[in-house]
């Protein structure tokens, strides 16, 4: 016997563990089913599971879970990613504990400590993805660093660099003062301040008392100005094309360029160009050959570049200094206020700046061609659609990809310096000793490169490196490309695009069919979640709370297409009333002898109650199972929901409670039967979603079973079972009883009070089936009688139509009825005086422009919702007249 509630807490450690040790959680390569593939997104080793982790896990697991069901060959390829700059940062904070640096340690002996690390305390999120019931494929986890991924790296490196996709170049990249390290754009978090732009007077060379106005934010940088740009068709400026102005404090002249950069529109309409401190000066710059003079170090202190009473002077503090001189000078226009973002570290925390600094870059632009190419043809989809032309406006701009990182744990770059500077890029230091050998007719001294990669080029290779590549195994020949890649958008050109390129390039073919593009979570108001507004919600908190099923429930019931999700902790609370709603269900089945039966045919049911239901209950796998695969997961949980909740529950249960107390035996068997199935289908269509309680009660309610829930099929699709008859007869009884309590409950009539209730213009159908159900409706409408009627009384009583009857509720001996049409007219009225201020507030422009967006889009759900009690109060209202 089922206990009386469910204890989340002391059932899914227990489900889990059974599950895993079973090895249903495995894919089968010598399978003959298709197979069914989806690549985890590595999580960072040193990550602990977020509501974003929850929500792509949960996503991705409900996949896995529905297609195994359905009989395919289900590969869920776990696996961490060595998240380079987030684990050096972790371990060397650990050694500052102990007043040690990673120099203190050297190279070899601090990576070691950082594997150390790895194996004591890089497991917690694989932990937290157990507790969210992540049923991956865990024997067969693979690590960014492990042995067989490093050897695709290196081959991958080698490869590209022989065929010149991967080059040594002097580039701009986001460099980090505090880590001293490349980053990638990913890794910079754009915050908006309220800034200055400073206006300098640049002398016009060999034009006394002419001067040329810039704009800039950092006046720091102008001590490495090498030009200024105007519009091509800018008048004021055309004569000083081809000219020189004198930059002031260095005296260095810079010529003035024509470019359509200017924006005349903007400033002053001229721009100073700074190529080794800006990307888009950068482009100028390389596109009438200025010279490119770093002003920087790695400190973001000056450097000798500038003038001897600047040297060492850290950026902003210069950055006073330089203002002090042009004030001094004359040459300082004006300031003015303005907004802006500044480029901050999301690890360190400090401002990026852009540095002229040799690295190592993949020609992306040629990788990103077949991408492209394969996108326009279809043969990757994005869902929602829209995503596609985000990707393909970034993949037709893309610009070179930095890959080198100026730290130690990582995948250390393949790459040895000859005694000249000469590189040579070879798999193993023995076949670079080769290369130089057969270079410089001489055995000579190489140093290997100091620089790791970015860790995002190890994960473009996922795909493929994690089943085997670059050996030519089974799992690459069966897997690979994937099905779908269920990520969020923030990583659509950092990780999407970027396996896109080296699939097409490595394995001739996409990675992955589908990318299913989920929104963000976000809080109760719409507001992104983080840590300093005090917003965060830890799922495992939700889960320690309210168990896993409401958790993933919620999620997957909020995640509309292209909709974020407003999560709160009320309405997890609310989803795990359903998995209480489920519970009971299962134990009034139980408590009467609903047993299922391995004999059972749904096409053998005779009543109009049976086959109604087994009907419906087809249906709703049907479309269940069409929404997940369509990617609309929140109209698979809700149509599950609304079925087991509404049509199963509220009305099959009670329905069926007059046949369990009856004396038709037959009839009672059949519907017992009938319950059995209906609740095994309901517990097999909430499994991808709920996994723990629907295995609990699969379990429990027959010591049969063939096979676990986990494992069991998808419910068949059989047309045989559809019974328009009987479900037109059923909607109709639902019809009826619905519309008397709701007349019931808008009239504030008491829950005791029986009424007498009359149908007028009840055609032979209706006639029928009233004379069938009379005794239901009666029950669950509260009804003393029911009786057929010409003419309706003229006042005093409430209609509503259903079907083509007239439903009459005679309520002047039950109610006060002036009473109550003074009531519904106040609260019309109240309702109407909400509207009305709410509608001002929204006509209202400035309103709308200052407001943030979430808080526009919750005062237009709240006037929908005031319309809809509004105009249902006023139903009410015309129908006592």
């Amino acid at each position: 016997m089922l206990d009386k509630t469910y204890n989340a807490q002391d059932i899914e450690e227990r489900r889990y563990r059974a599950w895993e040790e079973s090895g249903v959680f495995g894919c089968a390569p010598d399978s003959n089913a298709a197979p069914y593939t989806i690549m985890m997104p590595p999580p960072n080793v040193t990550g602990s599971l977020h509501m974003g982790h929850a929500l792509t896990f949960t996503l991705q697991d409900v996949l896995i879970r529905y297609f195994r069901m359905k009989g395919r060959d289900a590969l869920w390829q776990p696996g961490t990613d060595h998240a380079g700059i987030a684990t050096q940062m972790v371990v060397e904070r650990n050694l500052a504990d102990t007043g040690q640096t990673r120099h203190d340690l050297g190279r070899e002996a601090f990576v070691d400590k950082v594997w150390e690390w790895r194996a004591h305390s890089g497991g917690t999120i694989q932990r937290q993805l157990r507790r969210l019931g992540a049923s991956a494929d865990w024997p067969r986890e693979r690590f960014t660093m492990d042995d067989g991924l490093s050897r695709a790296v290196t081959k991958v490196f080698v490869q590209l660099h022989k065929e010149g996709l991967i080059y040594r170049d002097k580039r701009l990249v986001n460099w980090d003062p505090k880590l001293h390290t490349a980053i990638s754009d990913l890794e910079v978090e754009q915050r908006p301040t309220d800034g200055q732009m400073w206006y300098f007077r640049y002398p016009v060379q060999g034009a006394p008392d002419r001067f040329i106005v810039v704009g800039t934010t950092r006046p720091e940088t102008m001590l490495g100005d090498t030009g200024v740009a105007v519009h091509p068709d800018d008048d004021r400026y055309r004569d000083l094309v081809g000219k020189t102005v004198i930059l002031p404090i260095v005296d260095r002249p810079i010529p003035v360029v024509a470019d359509d950069y200017a924006d005349p529109e903007k400033g002053s309409g001229a721009v100073k160009i700074t190529p080794a401190h800006d990307f888009n000066d950068f482009e100028v710059g390389r596109r009438h050959d200025l010279a490119m003079i770093n002003v920087l170090d790695r400190d973001a202190r000056l450097n000798e570049a500038v003038p001897a009473d600047f040297q060492g002077l850290d950026r902003f503090v210069a950055r006073d200094r330089v203002i002090e001189r042009m004030e001094a000078l004359g040459l300082l226009e004006k300031v003015e206020p303005n907004p802006m973002t500044v480029p901050y570290g999301d690890r360190s925390g400090v401002v990026i700046e852009p540095w002229l600094t040799d690295q190592w870059f993949v020609d992306a632009k040629t990788l990103a061609q077949a991408p492209i190419q394969a996108v326009e043809e279809g043969r990757t989809r994005f869902v929602p659609a829209h995503w596609a032309n985000t990707f393909f406006e970034w993949m037709r701009n893309i610009q070179p990809w930095c890959i080198s990182r100026q730290i130690w744990w990582g995948h250390r770059i393949p790459a040895w310096y000859g005694p000249d500077g000469a590189i040579f890029v070879e798999e193993t230091e023995e076949e670079a000793q080769a290369a130089a050998h057969a270079h410089y007719n001489d055995a000579v001294a190489l140093r290997r490169d100091d620089d790791v990669l970015d860790t995002w080029f190890s994960s473009a290779l996922w795909p493929f490196s994690t089943l085997g590549w670059p050996d030519d195994t089974q799992e690459l020949a069966r897997y690979y490309p994937g099905d779908v890649l269920v990520t969020g958008f923030d990583i659509i050109f950092f990780w999407v695009a970027r396996m896109m390129m080296m699939g097409h390039h490595f394995m001739g073919d996409v990675p992955f069919r589908d990318v299913y593009i989920h929104a963000l979570v976000r809080d109760a108001k719409g507001q992104k979640m983080s840590k300093s507004k005090g917003n965060v919600i830890d799922p495992l908190d939700l889960i320690a709370t309210y168990g896993t099923d409401a958790l993933r429930f919620t999620l997957t019931a909020m995640a509309a297409q292209g909709r974020d999700i407003k999560m709160s902790e009320s309405r997890v609370q609310g989803y795990r009333n359903f998995t209480t709603k489920l519970w009971n269900a299962a134990r009034f089945c139980e408590m009467n002898g609903c047993i299922p039966r391995a004999d059972y045919d749904p096409a053998a049911v005779t009543s109009t109650l049976n086959r109604w239901i087994v009907a419906r209950t087809t249906a709703t796998a049907r479309a269940v199972g069409a929404a997940i695969e369509a990617y609309r997961f929140n109209e698979a949980a809700q149509v599950a929901y609304q079925f087991t909740w509404n049509t199963f529950c509220d009305w099959y249960l009670e329905f069926a409670k007059p046949v369990f107390n009856g004396e038709d035996t037959a009839a009672q068997a059949e519907t017992r039967a009938t319950a059995a199935w209906v609740l095994d289908r309901i517990l097999t269509l909430l499994h991808p979603i709920m996994p723990y309680v629907t295995e609990e009660l699969w379990d429990a309610l027959s010591d049969s079973r063939p096979h676990p829930l986990i494992a069991a099929p998808w419910p068949e699709d059989r047309a045989d079972l559809a019974a328009p008859a009987a479900e037109a007869e059923m909607d109709w009884l639902v019809g009826l009883i619905t519309a008397i309590r709701s007349v019931r409950a808008e009239m504030n009539v008491p829950p005791g009070a029986r009424l007498p209730v009359q149908i007028k213009d009840a055609n032979a159908t209706t006639q029928a089936r009233l004379e069938t159900h009379r005794a239901l409706v009666a029950t669950l409408a509260r009804l003393d009688a029911v009786t057929l009627v010409d003419e309706a009384p003229t006042s005093g009583a409430a209609q509503v139509v259903v079907d083509e009857a007239t439903v009459i509720l005679p309520l002047a001996d039950v109610i006060d009825l002036e009473a109550e049409r003074k009531r519904l007219a106040r609260d019309v009225a109240k309702q109407d005086g909400e509207i009305t201020k709410l509608a001002k507030k929204l006509a209202n422009e400035g309103f709308l422009a200052k407001a943030p967006a979430e808080v526009v889009a919750e005062n237009r759900e709240r006037l929908a919702d005031l319309e809809a009690t509004r105009d249902r109060l006023k139903e009410a209202l015309a129908r006592i007249g």
